[in-house]
């Protein structure tokens, strides 16, 4: 399969979205990507084939992921996602100015949404190095993007997880006074 690769949020978005399909539901991980039939649905609703077989390889790309932005695995943990890939240039016409080169990604069928966020991580990486991150708080599975500029967001959302971090910190403190 060929798809136009384009630099924009859309994949880090993806990229987000497929990093936070395991969330903390009541105190319970959670996969959306395990049952296959809503599995399937997601990646459709993403451009995806929605085979069995893409969810399992994009399910296997976001748990190293994970493993990745954590910390806990090294990044060539997701060289084997990539075998076979490649990106194409194509010299563009039509673009303003004159000519300009397009790049396009070849990768075999079912496979295209696990290595998109795969490249959608290491274009953050290299582009915006720290931004993507799991969220402060502990008990939480989410990651964030800190599009901030200080670069100082630590909560997957200041509304949830912010307020609560915030709220323990303040009921500790008010314990330790006498």
């Amino acid at each position: 399969m060929t798809g136009e690769l384009a630099r924009d949020t859309a994949d880090e978005d993806f990229l987000l979205a497929l990093l936070n399909t395991t969330p903390m539901v009541d105190g319970r991980s959670t996969d959306e990507l395990a049952d296959p039939d809503a599995g399937r649905a997601w990646l459709a609703g993403r451009g995806g084939v929605g085979s069995e077989a893409e969810r399992r390889q994009v399910a296997e790309a976001r748990d190293v992921l994970q493993a990745v932005v954590r910390g806990q695995r090294p990044a060539r943990a997701l060289a084997p996602f990539l075998t076979g890939v490649s990106r194409v240039p194509t010299l563009d016409r039509a673009g303003p100015g004159g000519e300009r080169i397009t790049w396009s990604l070849s990768v075999a069928a079912g496979r295209e949404l696990g290595v998109r966020a795969i490249l959608a991580w290491d274009d953050l990486g290299q582009d915006s190095p720290g931004r993507l991150r799991p969220c402060a708080n502990q008990a939480c599975r989410l990651f964030l993007i800190d599009r901030t500029k200080g670069n100082t967001a630590r909560w997957c959302s200041m509304a949830v997880c912010g307020n609560r971090m915030k709220a323990r910190r303040h009921y500790q403190r008010a314990r330790a006074t006498p």
